[in-house]
């Protein structure tokens, strides 16, 4: 995946969720015990294991409020985990199963029409490239194609990288 960066659900958001503070709309994450099936973190990327609590909240990965930036529910660690560190490879967990949406927006956070696309996890990267081929493009949101949750963020890497 040369030339691209994956950036999970922030640190320093994750340990707003993790002290007990409010999601986007308010309210407190609700504490649930993962079944082991579908339930990614979007901190470390991976699979919150069967017997483990998590959390289920609203998040909108824009920073202002406007008409594209898109809210969805997401899954955490309800516990700290470590953020996804293999920055130039899409996560284990998304390569297989759902199909997940890839778009584009510019630098104003707003989507660029035309970008969205329903792809199979080992698509993602290909086609994030793609939409990233545009000098239009600042970055791509990965959403879950079933449920609009947000996945995980991908950047072009530059020199300073």
């Amino acid at each position: 995946m040369s030339g691209l960066r994956v950036t999970p659900l922030p640190t320093e958001q994750a340990q707003v969720y993790w002290g007990g503070g409010s999601d986007v709309h308010g309210m407190k994450p609700e504490r649930h015990i993962s079944d082991g099936a579908g339930v990614p973190c979007r901190h470390c990327l991976s699979s919150v294991a069967a017997g483990e609590p998590y959390l289920v909240l609203a998040y909108r990965p824009f920073g202002k409020v406007q008409p594209y930036a898109e809210v969805g529910p997401i899954f955490l660690h309800a516990e700290p985990c470590a953020a996804y560190a293999d920055r130039e490879a899409i996560p284990e967990f998304f390569l297989n199963g759902e199909a997940r949406i890839v778009r584009g927006y510019d630098r104003d956070d707003r989507i660029i029409y035309g970008t969205g696309k329903v792809v199979r996890g080992s698509e993602i990267a290909a086609y994030a490239g793609d939409v990233l081929n545009d000098p239009t493009t600042a970055y791509v949101h990965v959403r879950s194609s079933s449920n609009n949750c947000f996945s995980f963020r991908i950047d072009r890497t530059g020199p300073e990288d």
